[in-house]
C-alpha cells in the first residue's frame, strides 16, 4: 500500500486471496464487465457461477468458457459473495429477485455505485456491500489478464456487516487482476458522482459536443468537411494518446509551439466561466439526484428520449464523412477492428440488459 495521494492505494500485496478463496461467488450478467470478472475469477481458482435468465442468449457463451451457469436466483442462492454486473436500469429488478437469497454475512459487489448511492437498491443490514470497479471496459480487463497485466480499479465499501468487507474486497480485486495495476479506496457517493460527471461534461457528452461544435463551425465557414473531419475528430485520438500516456504536459511538450501558444491562449476562450458554470450545473444535477430521477423516469416510460437522441447523433453529418474517409485510408481496418471491439462490449450490455 502507498500513501503518496491523498487516497490510499493497494496491490498484490495488500490482498490475502484466503478470504475469497473457499468463497463460492455468483457473477450476475455475461456482458462487457460480466464475462471478465467471471472469466478471470475461474482463472485465479475461484469457484465462480454464472446467474443468467434460462433463456438469455449469453448462455451458451458463459457455457463455451467453461463456467457453471444458472438461473440469478439459483445463483445467489449457492453464492456467498453476488456479484451484480448486469446494467444499471436492470440491476434494481435482478435484486429483487434475489434479495431472499442472500444470508447474513453474504457479500453484494458491485462495479458502480449508481443504484446503491440513489437508493434503487437499499440491502438488508446484515450483508456486506462493496465495489471493485476497474476502470476499462471488459475486455480489456480480460486480456491484461490474460497477459499477466493488470486494470487499474476502485475500491470502496458501502456497508461492513462482517469487520471483514475490506479484505474480501481486496481479495475480488486480486482475483481478477486489479491489484496487479492499484486499486484506489473511494466510497460509493465519490465513485458514483465523478464517475457520472466525467461521463457527461468531458469524456462522453463533452468532447462529442466540441468536436461536432468544431467541425460544425469549419464547415459553416466553407471548408470542406473532410478537413473539418480530420482536424476536429480524427486527430483528436493522437492527443487524447499524449496526454494518457504523459499527462497534459506530455502532451504540451509534443505539439508544435505554434500549436501549444494557440492552446494556450485559444483554449480558455471556448472552455471559458460560462463553461464551467455549466459542469457546475451538471455537477449539481449529479449530486442532487436530479440525473438518476431523469434517466429511471426514461427507463420507466420506454426511453423515448434516449432513442430520438440517439438517432439525432447516428445521423449526424460527420458520421457519414468519417464513415466515407475511413473507407479510403490504409488506417481503416485498424480503426473499424478496434471500433469493432469496443462496440461489441458496449452493445453486450444493451443486448444483455436483461440477462
Amino acid at each position: 500500500m502507498t500513501e503518496e495521494f491523498d487516497t490510499e492505494i493497494y496491490y498484490d500485496d495488500d490482498a490475502d486471496s484466503s478470504h475469497i478463496d473457499d468463497e463460492t461467488v455468483a457473477v450476475l450478467g455475461y456482458g462487457s464487465q460480466g464475462h471478465a470478472h467471471a472469466q478471470n475469477l475461474a482463472d485465479s481458482g475461484v469457484d465462480v457461477i454464472v446467474g443468467l435468465r434460462e433463456d438469455s442468449s449469453s448462455r451458451a457463451a458463459a457455457e463455451d468458457d467453461g463456467l457453471r451457469v444458472a438461473t440469478p436466483v439459483e445463483a445467489a442462492s449457492e453464492a456467498s459473495i453476488v456479484s451484480v454486473l448486469v446494467p444499471d436500469t436492470v440491476q434494481p429488478s435482478v435484486y429483487a429477485d434475489i434479495e431472499s437469497e442472500l444470508d447474513a454475512g453474504d457479500t453484494l459487489q458491485f462495479a458502480h455505485g449508481f443504484n446503491v448511492h440513489y437508493g434503487q437498491i437499499e440491502p438488508a443490514d446484515d450483508v456486506d456491500v462493496t465495489m471493485i470497479a476497474p476502470k476499462s471496459p471488459g475486455h480489456l480487463v480480460r486480456r491484461n489478464y490474460q497477459s499477466g497485466e493488470g486494470t487499474p480499479g476502485l475500491l470502496a465499501v458501502y456497508q461492513d456487516a462482517t469487520g471483514n468487507a475490506k479484505e474480501q474486497a481486496l481479495a475480488y480485486g486480486k482475483a481478477i487482476g486489479c491489484t496487479r495495476a492499484g486499486v484506489v479506496e473511494t466510497t460509493f457517493r465519490e465513485e458514483t458522482e465523478t464517475d457520472l460527471f466525467g461521463e457527461q461534461a468531458v469524456l462522453c457528452g463533452g468532447v462529442a459536443e466540441l468536436i461536432k461544435a468544431g467541425y460544425e463551425t469549419l464547415v459553416d465557414a466553407g471548408y470542406s468537411p473532410e478537413m473539418a473531419y480530420f482536424e476536429c475528430l480524427n486527430e483528436m485520438k493522437l492527443i487524447v494518446d499524449l496526454m494518457y500516456e504523459g499527462g497534459l504536459g506530455a502532451m504540451w511538450d509534443s505539439v508544435s509551439d505554434t500549436a501549444e501558444y494557440g492552446g494556450l491562449t485559444r483554449g480558455e476562450v471556448v472552455v471559458d466561466d460560462h463553461a464551467r458554470e455549466n459542469m457546475q450545473e451538471v455537477l449539481e444535477q449529479v449530486q442532487n439526484g436530479e440525473f438518476a430521477r431523469e434517466w429511471v423516469t426514461e427507463n420507466q416510460a420506454g426511453r423515448p428520449s434516449y432513442r430520438q437522441r440517439r438517432i439525432a447523433e447516428k445521423n449526424h453529418e460527420i458520421e457519414d464523412v468519417g464513415e466515407r474517409l475511413r473507407d479510403l485510408f490504409a488506417w481503416a481496418d485498424e480503426t473499424e477492428t478496434e471500433a469493432e471491439s469496443s462496440e461489441n462490449d458496449s452493445e453486450s450490455e444493451k443486448v444483455r440488459a436483461d440477462d
